[in-house]
Order: structure tokens, then C-alpha cells, then sequence
């Protein structure tokens, strides 16, 4: 069996400024190439696109993530192939991939088997650059607020409360808490630090949320970098810091165009994580694809519950866009491992234990259809450890979980495989729109976490700390309340205990830290054991990627 690299890299790929104009008429001149098969659109040409009419909006989630695997990106990318596939013009519309999975647990994101985008080795690694602009944009501001302390701290920034933290894109546990400025006056102030993952900085969120350059340098300006010694926020513009943070950004927002091992275009552009951020690909690339094509499918990060909530409460809520239609991607393999199976025993038919994971499918179905008000399709990702019996009671299934159950084969068959499901989604994108959002502007950031909490994850109540408490309502007070709430936590789980599979109810979210997310517009409200910067596992991804002599990488994935 050939490996995905394998298969990618012995794909006919065709330039992608000749694909572009052939599958969306983008003029030559509008893109900017990298090399034969990546380019930026222009932002110029994405401005005159303003007066189109809007395609059909589709998006692609999951049940709980599981160690078994789910293959919500391959799904992505194979019902993009297939909408293609049955005559519909189609853009699928991704994330790019952080190193810090690439290198670690998770290995590479850009599909799998006959359902990826190329060329996979440049999206996995580096790509356009785009990370490290925001790495950079993200660490300049840090150093500038160093530099102002260090020259006289005329703002009065009081060290002890500055929150802005750096950043860099890989996972390194030893950087999480540090102490800066150690080594004499020269080298500034002594103070405690802290390193997040760049997927986690809030110039990944405000680069995936802003609908231009002006919008963009607006939301930098906006940052709240800490609090001075009277306790008034202090932004980056009081640091002059928007303008230089803008022009590391200018080229980055642009959005990516590659194409699927079809030659079917996909936008790659913007990678927030869904359990530390808001975990959707940016704003201009998704709106872009709209104007070019009748259908765009994209996805949001991990299960339905992180992803699919944090895409209609703060990227639908901030941008007008509104989905027509849900896929809700599940394995047989996952399914059992909710139902109490391990890993290891995944692959072996257990009916029981199918049925008992049904649970958690049930409740991601239940979310979007009632919290939600869209319609929705399950999609089993096909494995060849699947028995008949185990589709045949996920197919009975289907009138009690409310959702049409969809067998897809993808993977090993490309878009042709997922024809059905295609022809499934076309038709509830037809159906009428009952699109509505979990909760109101104007109820209170603890009123927002509590919705959440108990009509998504299926707690009783919400809990923290008097300190906690205490900066909710103060931010209450500086007139951030109307902002949306952007939980995180476990992907592997409903509550914040990683470990309870299935459909956990009657549980309590614990908020142990708030952060104030300004420019992006909206209060992450951090719970549980959750990470900002996640630490490398004992047998790394890293150990298996290389290079051959003729510089052609192998073992990624």
C-alpha cells in the first residue's frame, strides 16, 4: 500500500495559474505564483469580485476526535472531488497545517489516500510562509513591549500584567513559562514570560477574521498587551506597533490556491486550532471561494462541538457567512472507540460497542440540527476493517439519529467514491434555512459560557475560581461582554476530562484563566488541562521525516 506522500507525489500536477483560469477564470495577472503549483490571489482582484452573488456554503465536521482517526480534511477534500465529480462547480477551502502536529503526534494535514492537496510536502512544511509572518508579527510586539519598558515605560505598563505572550510553531513544553530579561540592566526588566503555539496567538485569529489590509491594521491596533499600574488596558497602537505588524502581514493575507489530486482548486489559508482558538480557515479565502464557485466546502476544527460551534458563533457571527448544509465525518473504528473499545481492537467487528458509541454521533447530529437549525448528513469515512454488519447498524441508526447515514470511499476511490454523499449535500443545500446562533450579543460572557457548556457539552454548570470570576466581569465591564465566548478545551471529550468518551452529561466546566482576545473580537475562556503550547510525544512524528540525496522528502505522513 503506498503511502500518502507516495501517492502525492506521484500526482499529475497541472500549473496552477493555467487551473486557476480554467476552473475559476481568475486572470493570470491577478495571481502571484510560488513556484509552478502554489500561488496567492491578489487582493485587488478579491475587491472586485464584491458584487457577485454567493455560492452554497458547506461545511465539514466530526464527532469527537478519537486515536483512531476520523479523516475530517480527506472528507473535505473527497466531497470537493465529488461535488466536481457529478457536474457542480466546487472549492474546498482548508487550514494550513501547523508544525507543531506535523512534528509531533499527529503528522501531516492535508488529506489522505486519493483525497489530498498538492503538493503535500510545501503545504506541510513552510508552504508560503505565511506562519512565520505571524510568528513574527506576533514576537515583534513582544519585543516592543520589552523595548518601551526598558526605555522608560512612559505608558506605565506594569510588568506583572502583561499578556501578551510569544510564540513560535512547534511544540516545546520547556518554553511554555520562562523568565525574560534575565542577565543585567542592559538586557531589560526580569520577568515572568510564557510561549504559546503560533496557531494560538490572537494574530492567527485576527488574520483568519479580517476582511482586509485596513481591517487587519484596525484589529492589530486593537490588542490589549496588558494592563498599566492604574489598571487601564494598553493597546499596540499605544505602541505605535500596528503599522510594522501590518507590513510583515501584507503579502500573508493574501489567500493560497493549490489544487486536490483531481485538479480540483482548493483555498489553503489561515490554521487556528479549534480547542485553543477558533479553529476555521481564514474569512478572505472562504468568502473568495464563494464568489468563484456554486458550492464551498470547508471545514472547522475537530469534533462539532469545538469546530462547528466556534465557526457559527464567531466566524459566522463576525462575517455574515452562513452555511447550508452540515457533514458530520464519524469511522466505524471511532464510533467503537466511544463505545469503550481500545485502539488496538478498533479494527475487530464489536457491535456492541458501535452501539454504545452511537452516543456521541447522536449528540454531535442533535447540536446542529436543534442548536444550529441546519441540516445534516453523516458521513461514514470507509476503512477496509469495516464488516457489513457494523454498516448495516449505522445505517438503522440513521432514523433514530435524525440525519441520513452515508457510506463514503474516498480514500481509496477519490471523488468517485464519495458521489453519493455529493448528491446527499446538493440536495440539502436546497432545503430552507432555519441558520440561527447559540446565544445573543447581549447576554453576559457568563451567560455565553454557561449556553455553551450546558446545550453543547451536556454540563450542568459552568464553575471558576473568585479571580476568574472577578476578570469576567471586570472585561464585562470595559464593554467586552458583547463579544463572542471562544472556549477552550479537550477535543477528545464533551466535558474537560479527556478521558470520558462517548456522551458525558451532568458534568462541570471549570474556567481556570481568561484571555482577552481584543482585536480578533472575542474572550477565549481557557478550562480544564488544556495547553496553549503542547509538548512533542515520546516517539515524535519527527523521528520518521528525511530526506533522500535527491532532496525529495519521505516519511511525512
Amino acid at each position: 500500500m503506498r503511502s500518502d506522500i507516495e501517492i502525492a507525489q506521484t500526482a499529475t500536477k497541472l500549473p496552477i495559474v493555467d487551473l486557476a483560469g480554467q476552473r475559476a477564470g481568475i486572470p493570470p495577472e491577478c495571481l502571484e505564483p510560488y513556484g509552478r503549483y502554489k500561488a496567492k490571489l491578489s487582493l485587488d482582484y478579491i475587491a472586485s469580485l464584491a458584487d457577485r452573488p454567493n455560492g452554497k456554503l458547506i461545511l465539514v465536521t466530526a464527532i469527537s476526535p478519537t486515536p483512531a482517526g476520523e479523516g475530517k480534511t480527506t472528507t473535505t477534500v473527497g466531497l470537493g472531488d465529488a461535488l466536481n465529480h457529478i457536474g457542480r462547480r466546487a472549492i474546498i477551502c482548508l487550514r494550513e497545517p501547523s508544525l507543531g502536529p506535523v512534528f509531533g503526534m499527529k503528522g501531516g494535514a492535508a488529506g489522505g489516500g486519493l483525497a489530498q492537496v498538492i503538493p503535500m510536502e510545501d503545504i506541510n512544511l513552510h508552504f508560503t510562509g505565511d506562519f512565520n509572518a505571524i510568528a513574527l508579527a506576533n514576537n515583534l510586539l513582544a519585543a516592543l513591549i520589552d523595548n518601551h519598558i526598558h526605555h522608560g515605560n512612559v505608558l506605565g505598563i506594569d510588568i506583572r500584567r502583561v499578556t501578551w505572550r510569544r510564540v513560535m510553531d512547534l511544540n516545546d513544553r520547556a518554553l511554555r513559562n520562562i523568565v525574560a530579561g534575565l542577565g543585567g540592566v542592559t538586557n531589560g526588566f526580569p520577568r515572568e514570560d510564557h510561549f504559546d503555539i503560533v496557531v494560538a496567538s490572537e494574530i492567527m485569529a485576527i488574520f483568519c477574521l479580517s476582511t482586509s489590509l485596513r481591517d487587519l491594521k484596525n484589529r492589530l491596533g486593537r490588542i490589549v498587551i496588558g494592563y498599566s499600574i492604574d489598571n487601564m488596558p494598553i493597546l499596540a497602537r499605544d505602541l505605535q506597533a500596528d503599522g510594522a505588524m501590518a507590513a510583515l502581514l501584507k503579502d500573508a493575507l493574501a489567500p493560497n490556491i493549490v489544487q486536490t489530486l483531481e485538479n480540483n482548486l482548493a483555498f489553503v489559508h489561515g490554521g487556528p486550532f479549534a480547542n485553543i482558538a477558533h479553529g476555521c480557515n481564514s474569512v478572505l479565502a472562504t468568502s473568495t471561494a464563494l464568489k468563484l464557485a456554486d458550492y464551498v466546502v470547508t471545514e472547522a476544527g475537530f469534533g462539532a462541538d469545538l469546530g462547528a460551534e466556534k465557526f457559527v458563533d464567531i466566524k459566522c457571527r463576525k462575517s455574515g457567512l452562513e452555511p447550508a448544509a452540515v457533514v458530520i465525518v464519524a469511522t466505524v473504528r471511532a464510533l467503537k472507540y466511544h463505545g469503550g473499545v481500545e485502539v488496538r481492537d478498533a479494527g475487530i467487528e464489536n457491535l456492541e460497542a458501535l452501539r454504545l458509541g452511537l452516543v456521541n454521533l447522536e449528540r454531535h447530529v442533535f447540536n446542529i440540527r436543534e442548536n444550529f437549525g441546519l441540516p445534516c448528513v453523516v458521513a461514514i469515512n470507509h476503512r477496509s476493517q469495516d464488516t457489513v454488519a457494523e454498516i448495516a447498524l449505522l445505517k438503522a441508526a440513521a432514523q433514530d439519529l435524525g440525519a441520513e447515514v452515508i457510506l463514503a470511499r474516498h480514500w481509496a476511490e477519490g471523488g468517485a467514491g464519495a458521489t453519493e454523499l455529493a448528491q446527499v449535500v446538493v440536495k440539502l443545500c436546497d432545503q430552507p434555512s432555519h441558520f440561527k446562533y447559540l446565544y445573543k450579543d447581549e447576554d453576559t460572557l457568563w451567560q455565553k459560557a454557561t449556553t455553551i457548556a450546558t446545550k453543547i457539552y451536556g454540563a450542568s454548570s459552568i464553575s471558576a475560581k473568585p479571580a476568574v470570576r472577578t476578570h469576567i466581569e471586570m472585561l464585562q465591564r470595559q464593554g467586552y461582554g458583547r463579544l463572542p465566548v471562544c472556549i477552550a478545551k479537550t477535543q477528545y471529550s464533551f466535558s474537560t476530562d479527556a478521558t470520558l468518551r462517548g456522551a458525558p452529561s451532568d458534568h462541570t466546566v471549570d474556567i481556570r484563566e481568561v484571555r482577552l482576545s481584543a482585536g480578533a473580537e472575542f474572550v477565549v475562556m481557557v478550562c480544564g488541562n488544556i495547553l496553549t503550547m503542547p509538548g512533542l510525544p515520546a516517539v515524535p512524528a519527527a523521528n520518521s521525516i528525511d530526506i533522500d540525496d535527491s532532496g525529495r522528502i519521505i516519511g511525512l505522513f
